[in-house]
Order: structure tokens, then sequence, then C-alpha cells
């Protein structure tokens, strides 16, 4: 049984701490305030540690749900101890701390890993797509259209971080992760002939890839003020696709944000999709019909908190990796670059 120590018991330490709660695992507890250490313990029946370092010292494994300026040191501690690492996203805020986490995770010793918690990539709705566009469902891929408007609140520590950097790195994963798996399409000619021959056909492994260019517009942004609340980005690859997303934190939505529609076109179909991953509506050769997948897990928490128990247990390499976060963050990163 996996002894965890959680650092952060605010509300995304609360849906981290409910979840590994159901699994085999022992808790224990860190905050910069004891009494909500000890809160959380009563809760989820766990343990406390006064410190940080006392917590990385007396735990198989570390989560960390702290702000992300937090998040680096935090890391940085945990990977010199060998320990495996699930840190939230976003795993840094700047590229010089994105490249020392890099480089201590080259040098740590063997058991430790780091797993950034990009729940995105563990939707159901999202394996459902990346399948389709993977094995030829709609064809070639030639654009995609992503959007997620709405108003939230920018309290406490969020106020000082862009809207794209806090929340709409979610849907940069989605679009990327999309974009990879359609660089990695198998044609149906592929497929046929492979099952002509008797042979099964094997999974795809999709390479991680990073976009050609990264164009960004911040169409309310302030002067001077990199806490931007609306992006607008056009990422260009391979062979003439290109993925556009529209993400705010300044535009009413009477839904909000709830029933927002999102699409991928092909040559020889298409997929419609909720932008939050509620449905999935597939139109093509390979695939057709609408869907409501993954709703016992429909945000893809419990996938993701299996794949590092996962990784703890039986080792590898998780899926929300430090090379997926690099290239997550050099969009974002990119993107920022041309904030004027």
């Amino acid at each position: 049984m996996p002894r965890i120590g959680l650092s952060g018991c605010g509300t995304i330490g609360a849906l981290h701490a409910g979840n590994l709660a159901k699994r085999d695992v022992e808790l224990v507890f860190h905050n910069r305030r004891r009494d909500k250490a000890e809160e959380f313990g009563n809760r989820f029946h766990g343990q406390v540690s006064g410190d940080y370092e006392s917590l990385v010292d007396g735990c198989d494994a570390i989560v960390i749900a702290t702000p992300p300026e937090q998040h680096t040191q935090q890391v940085l501690l945990a990977l010199a101890a060998g320990k495996p690492v699930l840190v939230e996203k976003p795993l840094c805020t700047t590229p010089d701390a994105l490249a020392a986490i890099e480089t201590a995770a080259a040098v740590a010793p063997s058991t430790a890993f780091v797993l950034v918690a990009e729940n995105y990539y563990y939707k159901p709705s999202l394996a459902l797509m990346r399948e389709t566009i993977a094995w030829d469902g709609i064809g070639a891929v030639q654009s995609m259209h992503v959007k997620k408007l709405t108003t939230q609140k920018t309290e406490g520590w969020k106020a000082g971080h862009g809207a794209l950097l806090e929340g709409g790195i979610h849907f940069v994963a989605l679009v990327a992760d999309l974009a990879d798996a359609a660089m990695a399409r198998v044609s149906a000619a592929e497929i046929h002939a492979t099952l002509a021959r008797g042979a099964s056909v094997e999974p795809i492994q999709v390479p991680i890839r990073a976009p050609l260019s990264v164009h960004a517009q911040f169409p309310t942004a302030t002067p001077g003020n990199p806490a931007e609340r609306q992006s607008q980005l056009r990422l260009c690859y391979d062979a003439g696709m290109e993925a556009h997303l529209h993400y705010a934190w300044d535009v009413p939505s009477l839904t909000k944000g709830i029933l927002q529609h999102s699409r991928v076109d092909g040559d020889a179909g298409r997929i419609l999709f909720e932008s939050n991953g509620i449905y999935v509506d597939v139109r093509g050769p390979g695939r057709k019909g609408l869907s409501f997948p993954g709703f016992a897990d429909l945000m893809g928490y419990g996938g993701m908190t299996d794949d590092f128990l996962r990784c703890i247990n039986d080792g590898g390499t998780p899926y929300s990796n430090l090379a997926r976060a690099r290239r997550d963050l050099d969009i974002i990163f990119g993107a920022y670059e041309q904030m004027t």
C-alpha cells in the first residue's frame, strides 16, 4: 500500500484526496496552515505532516496541489529524493523553471517521475476522438476549431496569471493531443491491407510533435498586464493542418461554458463535440454516431489517478509526462511572447 503525501489542502487538493481515498493507499497531508491539513486528515482518514520536507521523506510519492509559484521547488525536492510526483497544472510559470525541472528529472533516481495533472488527457471523450482520428475515422484532418468562452472569478493567486496558462492549458493539451493523432493517422488502405493478410492491427504509437508555428492574439488584454483573460490561438502543422483555439474568462455565457461546440474537420468526415466532453458526434467512414462517453469519469480524474498509481507500483512512464508538458507550455509561452 503506497503512502501518498499531498501538499495543498484547497479545492483541487480535496479533489485529488477524494480520488486517492477510493484507492488502496495511505494518505498524509501538508498545508501552509496546519489546521487545513488536520481538517483533510479527519475528512479523508489520513495523517498530517508539519512541513514539506518531512512529507517527502516519509512518503512513497507526492501530490502537489499548491499554487503554481510553489510547484518548481516542491517538484525539485521530491525528484531529488527519488519520489514520484503528481503536480497540478500548470507545471510551472516560466521557461527557466521548466528547464530546471527537466534537468532534475533527467538525473533523478530511477524511482522518480513526474505526472502533470492534465486530466483532459484522460477524458473518455478525448480518448474516443484520438482513436477515431488515428484509425482514419474522418480521413486526413484539415482543421480544428475549439472554444471555451465563459466568465470566471480570479481571486487570490489566480489573479496574477493569464487565463490561457491557468485554464486554457487544458484546451491546448486537447488540441495538441488530437493533432498528434492526426499526424500519426493510419490510412484506411493500410488498415484493410493488414486485415486482409490475416494480421492483427496493432495499437498506433502516437509521437509527441510540436506545431510548426504558433500565432496568438489577446483581444481584451491590458498593456503591461500579463494576466490576460482571453486568447485566440492558431497552431500550424505539417500538410497545412491548422488548429484554432478561442479561450476566455471574460465572455458571458448563459450555460457557464457548458454546451459549447467544437469540431474537427477531415477530408472524409468530421467530429462535432461538446467542448467539455459531454458528447462526441462522429460522421465519417470509420465511425458514425452520437455518443456520451465516460460519464462515470467525465473529467478524467479517475483515469489520471490510476495512471499515477500504476506507474508507482509497476513502473513505466505516465501518459501526461514531462514531454507533453513541455510541448503544451511551449505553445503557451510562445503565445505570450506575442502579447503587446
